[in-house]
């Protein structure tokens, strides 16, 4: 276990003049003196184990509890902690998705996982990013913004003031060690993750990021891009591109990528390759074709947004993205095109989190469907754009320097401390492109010649969408392999991942104990022979 935190005077009087009982005796002991050092408030209650859970302690409270000098708001960072009667020495930090602002169960279930990490033995914390939303108001989520240590906080800066309490926590409760720390999230607690790796790579034994936004507010800009090409198709974006369309779409990736790693079973496992096929290209209509295929207007703004956005110079401002079956899928079509209400999410959430919490100055905008469509359709993508990068005596960081991991292309200090990082993207991903995480890991293994491999991978998983869903293999215990690699040396060459059976977008003609082989990037699932729906009969090359 690592840990350059120093406990205070309180702290180790209490941890020393303590005789350790039970970890429910300690519960309630911290249940009954209400207090705890470097937190504002904290309570403590003792649960008893049910069908679905074991028994623990949960621990609510907040510190760094302040009202801003800004906008007035009062702020905290909240969290919540439950640490099992039957514990296997390891700590966990949830990171948390979207905008936060509200503290999930920490129970350590990501989606991906089948059996939650609290339930696995596993101290859980979460926390709310130090900031609450605004009740009622379309952009409650992210009206933090206006505050800059609440956007510090959301940054970065909640998870380096939490985990020495945390770690406190569990000496408080355990009459054992803590043996290992451990650092997960998707989306944006995927992009919480990897700062993680690099600001707080001394605390944490293993990171393990999903789908991870760790360009957040470039990536934050495609939202801008993708509302103005579809808007030029119809007004009414969720309108633009049919259903049918984006079926024929993956319908044509499928047709020419699926056999691509060796077998043609509604997976293209060789992303790359399939690229380089260009498969939209197929779905231009010829002056006398009828049915399946797409206009040129069509065609062309799928393949802009895909392109990823520009400026007037022709300077990209994000990645770009690849085709892949999934993005006929739910999962895709409700980020870019058709979410609750019939606004997609990159308008519900994505719009407000551009202007409130990337740009600086902050953007004031309409709270309303119309105000969050309007401010994304004028978005400037030369001028607004370079806003992610501003700063002045107010908000003297820019939402690049809080938000994204410092030396994310070398992460010597993750290599240095011993620390591992495990990263997992769906190729189908419409909120983060895939390409920017593979661009990303190709860049670490330039800075470690010959390459990363040693602390670092990164696994694509074909047809998943954002962090779960879709035509995908979207099951997999990412943390224990991260617990083999960390805690036994045993380094994870391939993670077995298998469909969930209740997905309603699988395949007509998938198992539904189908499983298969997530392979480190640039590796490939390649099928040898055997049984089709058998991971068994796949190796990685």
């Amino acid at each position: 276990m690592r840990s350059s935190f120093i406990f205070s005077p309180a702290l180790l009087i209490a941890l020393s003049t303590n005789a350790f009982g039970s970890p429910q005796s300690q519960c309630e002991i911290l249940g009954a003196q209400a207090s705890f050092p470097a937190v504002d408030t904290i309570s403590a209650q003792w649960y008893e184990s049910t069908s679905n859970e074991p028994a623990y302690c949960i621990i609510t409270g907040s510190t760094a509890e302040r009202v801003s000098t800004v906008d007035g708001a009062a702020y905290a960072i909240g969290f919540e902690m439950r640490l099992p009667a039957n514990w296997n020495q390891r700590f966990l930090m949830q990171a948390n998705g979207g905008n936060d602002g509200r503290v999930v169960p920490a129970t350590g279930s990501f989606g991906i996982n089948a059996e939650p990490a609290l339930i696995q033995g596993f101290a859980v914390m979460s926390s709310d990013a130090g900031h609450k939303p605004v009740a009622g108001s379309l952009l409650g989520g992210s009206q933090f913004g206006f505050d800059p240590q609440a956007r510090l906080d959301y940054g970065y800066n909640a998870h380096v003031s939490l985990t020495p309490i945390a770690k406190s926590l569990v000496n408080f409760i355990y009459d054992e060690a803590l043996a290992y720390s451990y650092f997960m999230g998707c989306s944006n607690g995927g992009r919480q993750t990897m700062v993680a790796a690099s600001r707080l790579s001394n605390e944490y034994d293993g990171f393990v990021a999903g789908n991870p936004g760790f360009n957040l507010p470039k990536a934050a800009i495609q939202h801008a891009w993708d509302i103005q090409t579809l808007s030029a198709l119809n007004s009414d974006v969720s309108k633009a591109l049919s259903r049918q369309d984006m079926q024929l779409a993956s319908s044509s990736v499928l047709e020419q990528c699926d056999a691509l790693d060796g077998l043609s079973d509604g997976i293209v496992g060789n992303l790359a390759q399939c690229q380089a096929l260009r498969p939209l290209n197929n779905l231009a209509c010829s002056d006398d074709q009828q049915g399946a295929c797409l206009t040129d207007a069509k065609l062309g703004a799928l393949q802009k947004m895909f392109a990823g956005p520009h400026n007037s110079a022709g300077e990209q401002l994000y990645s770009d993205w690849p085709v892949d079956a999934g993005i006929s899928s739910n999962n895709w079509r409700t980020w870019k095109m058709e979410g609750p209400g019939g606004l997609p999410l990159i308008v519900l959430l994505g719009a407000g989190s551009l202007a409130n919490i990337f740009m600086t100055p902050p953007e004031i905008v309409e709270p309303s469907p119309a105000g969050l469509l309007s401010f994304l359709r004028n978005y400037s993508f030369d001028t607004d754009a370079q806003r992610i990068f501003a700063k002045n005596e107010v908000f003297n960081a820019s939402a690049i320097a809080f938000m994204t991991p410092p030396d994310v292309t070398a992460l010597q200090s993750l290599k240095d401390s011993g620390g591992k990082l495990m990263v997992y993207h769906g190729a189908s991903d419409g909120v983060f492109s895939v390409n920017d995480t593979i661009a990303w890991m190709q860049s670490l293994n330039e800075s470690h010649n010959p390459d990363a491999q040693d602390f670092a991978r990164l696994y694509t998983v074909p047809g998943m969408g954002h962090c779960s869903g879709g035509p995908a293999t979207d099951k997999f215990e990412m943390l224990d392999a991260m617990v083999q690699w960390v805690e036994n040396g045993i380094a994870p060459d391939s993670v077995l991942a298998q469909v969930s059976a209740d997905n309603p977008e699988l395949p007509d003609n998938w198992s539904k104990q189908r499983t298969r082989l997530l392979c480190p990037h640039p590796q490939v699932a390649w099928y040898e022979q055997g049984d089709v729906e058998a991971a068994s009969s796949f190796s990685c090359r």
